[in-house]
């Protein structure tokens, strides 16, 4: 597919705006969308996934951090941070743990929190519903008391009371 702008060259650049809910879709060649200005910061010379999986992994971190050696360190295999966040995959179960603290930001970015929130199947939904809903309850009111909103406090203290004792049941 030729760039509709100029017509000479192939549209290597595709992407899709969406302003105010409508759609617009772009093709174009990385000369015109520079002249544009349609080019995202780091990606002149294209995009990857290397490059966002990397742009994710040092979201903390300044270009100048993002160089500096890692020295974080698997015990069991021996992969750093660095060459998991060049490869995207860990060398065994223990980098999980070894890389939690850097981890649960990432994840909590990407996907809003950072434990497993998969599909309940239909047979277990029901108390596996009311567990998510206490362990909700529990966080709200942690925040009621910190903010020191009793009443509302109480009133939540009294729904996890009702909900524990289903589930005792």
């Amino acid at each position: 597919m030729l760039c509709p702008e100029c017509g000479k060259r192939p549209a290597t650049l595709h992407y899709t705006k969406i302003v105010n809910g409508e759609k617009t879709e772009f093709h174009l060649c990385e000369v015109c969308a520079q002249e544009k200005g349609d080019v995202m910061s780091g990606f002149e010379h294209g995009f990857s996934f290397h490059q966002l999986l990397s742009g994710l992994l040092n979201f903390n971190s300044s270009p100048q951090e993002a160089y500096k050696p890692q020295t974080l360190r698997c015990n069991t295999c021996g992969l750093t941070y660095n060459q998991f966040s060049k490869i995207g995959r860990f060398g065994c179960g223990n980098c999980y743990k070894t890389f939690r603290e850097r981890l649960d930001p990432l994840l909590r970015r990407v996907h809003g929190h950072s434990s497993h929130r998969g599909k309940i199947p239909e047979r277990a939904q029901g108390e596996l519903k009311l567990k998510r809903e206490l362990e909700q309850l529990k966080a709200e009111l942690a925040s009621k008391i910190q903010a020191e909103e009793f009443e509302e406090a109480a009133r939540l203290r009294d729904q996890i009371r009702s909900l524990q004792e289903k589930l005792e049941q």
